[in-house]
């Protein structure tokens, strides 16, 4: 049995990368996943399915032991309530905005519920624009409803 965790394994991922100078794109195509679900897989927030786990391993340059980590379940810890990196600080900021209105228009749609992060897709892309280039981020995820009793 081995002692590695999910941190040790996330920091051998981002060490390769670098080394091989892949990117998560690259990656994700040769595992058969997206390039969101794969860096977040990566980082420890997600369950690499077997089959993705030893693609992940190959392609990486992992030891073979790192298959199993990568299969375990996570437990999912933020270290800060408010994070401090300016990008991720932005979606922060767009939540607190936007999360109400967000709310709101889901269920005027949908009524009382959530959108899943479970059965959920996610894809970043770059739009050019002669203002400035624009990041587009697309989420969906499936509507899943409060049980009333």
């Amino acid at each position: 049995m081995s002692d590695m965790t999910k941190e040790d394994v996330t920091a051998m991922i981002l060490s390769a990368k670098k080394t091989a100078g892949m990117t998560w794109e690259g990656i994700a195509e040769k595992i058969g996943m997206s390039p969101v679900w794969t860096h977040s897989a990566a980082m420890g927030m997600n369950a690499f399915p077997p089959k993705q786990a030893a693609l992940m391993v190959s392609t990486i340059g992992l030891p073979q032991e790192a298959e199993s980590v990568l299969s375990e379940s996570p437990t999912k810890i933020w270290e800060q309530a408010v994070p401090t990196d300016p990008c991720i600080y932005r979606f922060y900021e767009i939540v607190g905005v936007y999360g109400p209105t967000l709310k709101a228009l889901i269920q005027e749609k949908f009524g009382d519920g959530i959108m899943s992060a479970i059965d959920f897709d996610m894809s970043v892309t770059r739009v050019e624009n002669p203002k400035g280039d624009r990041v587009k981020v697309e989420m969906s995820g499936k509507y899943l409803g409060y049980n009333s009793w």
